[in-house]
């Protein structure tokens, strides 16, 4: 059994490179961390966090990586390519792109701000990205049960915007597998249930009391950030699934397509 706190066998990603976006907390450092430990050089991405950016790559340095920390607001393209055009002076190339970073519940966005982020961005990162991905490489697109399953299941009404915003993100992404394919490029959907921990969950929990502690009961076992983002990691190098998608946790109450 992997142990979830080193998913991935150290020195197996030496001399290759992952960026994840939205990497200064949460799910996105961790997972940016087990790529370190696995001895990848690592670019965290901030929008703005910069001191916490930094506290973690002064962690990360020491277990002799590389690390490049880049603050880069994803809805703003010239932002995207300031920001890949510092990956590519620094590393060259692109092994790894994790597409984890998302939002729209914040107070005092516009009500286009989930669909500019969870959508637009995520393609945009992308496009970004691909001169600087090579055959072999992978992209994964991280999301939530909640969003991917939208649209046979109903979610907790405040979340809704966020889960169509998502699920929108992750169709447009979808489009452009067989492209991706042609390209030598894996692309993976990594689906999660609610996680403990996350700020998803606790702007969820206070919009909505007891919902963690409901949907914990329903699905017998909810991970936490460090659980689902060895999945996250696992997701880049394992063997891609048939249906491009790693589905994380309990699924028995929703309805696929």
């Amino acid at each position: 059994m992997t142990d979830p706190l080193i998913p991935l066998a150290p020195g197996s990603l030496s001399g290759k490179t992952a960026l994840v976006t939205g990497s200064s907390r949460g799910i996105g450092a961790d997972t940016v961390q087990y790529f370190a430990q696995a001895g990848a050089n690592v670019v965290i991405n901030f929008r703005n966090k910069a001191p916490r950016a930094e506290k973690l790559a002064a962690q990360l340095r020491e277990s002799g990586v590389e690390v490049l920390v880049v603050g880069a607001d994803l809805t703003d393209a010239e932002s995207v390519q300031a920001m890949l055009s510092e990956v590519e002076r620094a590393f060259g190339s692109l092994d790894i792109l994790v597409l984890n970073a998302s939002g729209g519940m914040e107070s005092g966005m516009g009500e286009e701000y989930a669909l500019q982020l969870n959508r637009d961005a995520q393609v945009r990162v992308l496009d970004a990205a691909l001169p600087l991905l090579a055959d072999g490489s992978r992209v994964v697109f991280v999301t939530s049960h909640q969003a991917h399953f939208i649209r046979t299941t109903p979610t907790m009404p405040e979340y809704v915007p966020v889960a169509l915003s998502k699920r929108a993100g992750e169709d447009a992404l979808r489009e452009r597998i067989p492209e991706l394919t042609d390209r030598g490029i894996g692309f993976v959907v990594v689906s999660g249930d609610m996680i403990e921990g996350t700020i998803t969950a606790t702007l969820l929990e206070r919009a909505n009391p007891g919902a963690i502690a409901s949907r914990r009961e329903s699905a017998g076992k909810l991970y936490n950030v460090g659980e689902f983002a060895a999945e996250v990691a696992l997701a880049a190098v394992d063997p891609i699934p048939q249906t491009h998608t790693r589905l994380v946790g309990d699924t028995s109450s929703f309805a696929g397509e």
